[in-house]
């Protein structure tokens, strides 16, 4: 999660760590491609002040690369605004409206109506990012449980898949989800236990992997990558933010995400066109993009 159209960004990425000799991709000339692959960054904010400066270039290095689509959540109602010209500037760029826990002190009940006229308005791809955040210290539960639901109730009443934001929250998360059935979604930054893995995957959730689990030391999400199905699994970059071991402390962007599939190719022994394939095709199913 990247915080959209402020100075910096709240959410220090996942993992941090010093930059490799490898130098930022972001820098270089020529974008990582495959051959013949399309690839879907299901979570991307591109719209968020990071870009600001050069926008237009990390969008066409993108595009360039392969990544065709990016979906690009809202974060509060504040930055609808911001998303949806993103999203009408650039082809490929999807929206999804939604409230994210971290923002609850800006969040107010009378948003929700907002959000639904914001949906009427123009219909998103997901309703997201919603979720529940119980690492970062201060954020009251009860708020965020209270947009939450709330915002589930909407996404099932338009009959939309969830972005789901779920640090340290998973298995509240679930509690929820089995109680309002949604029509599935994408746990966003997966990084929990094979059995709650599974547990999303039962009712019909895909899980995202990005930079985080091209970190040598991520060995549960190394496993994981691994081990789930690769049906199950989409990829996403959560641009600026997450950042994969190459990029170091550096900010993350969409046209990274070929190199996050090669990670993934390497990890399962399988090509990057089969990886592309196989999340391009589950990502289009989710959304809704046949």
């Amino acid at each position: 999660m990247a915080a959209a159209n402020k100075t910096a960004s709240p959410v220090a990425p996942f993992l941090r760590a010093t930059p490799s000799d490898t130098a930022a991709p972001f820098l270089r000339a020529e974008p990582i491609k495959a051959a013949g692959a399309f690839f879907i960054d299901t979570h991307c904010h591109l719209d968020a002040a990071e870009f600001d400066a050069d926008r237009d270039a990390v969008y066409a290095r993108a595009v360039d690369a392969g990544v065709a689509i990016q979906i690009v959540p809202a974060i509060s109602r504040d930055n609808f605004a911001a998303v949806a010209a993103t999203c009408e500037r650039y082809p490929g760029s999807l929206p999804a409206w939604g409230m994210h826990p971290m923002f609850i002190d800006v969040h107010r009940p009378e948003h929700l109506a907002d959000l639904r006229a914001q949906i009427e308005h123009q219909r998103p791809v997901a309703i997201g990012e919603i979720g529940l955040d119980l690492f970062v210290k201060n954020l009251d539960a009860a708020t965020q449980e209270f947009f939450y639901i709330e915002q589930l109730k909407i996404a099932k009443e338009y009959d939309l898949p969830v972005l789901l934001h779920c640090r340290k929250a998973n298995d509240e998360i679930l509690k929820q989800l089995r109680k309002i059935k949604v029509r599935g979604g994408i746990a966003h930054a997966f990084n929990g236990s094979p059995q709650q893995a599974n547990e999303f995957i039962k009712l019909g959730f895909k899980l995202g992997f990005g930079g985080a689990f091209t970190w040598p030391r991520a060995n549960n999400l190394r496993r994981l990558a691994v081990n789930l199905p690769l049906e199950a699994i989409v990829l996403e970059t959560d641009s600026p933010d997450i950042p994969p071991v190459w990029i170091g402390r550096g900010r993350n962007a969409p046209g990274e995400l070929p190199l996050i599939a090669q990670e993934l190719a390497t990890l399962r022994s399988v090509s990057i066109e089969t990886i592309a394939e196989t999340t391009t095709q589950t990502a289009k199913a989710l959304f809704g993009l046949d």
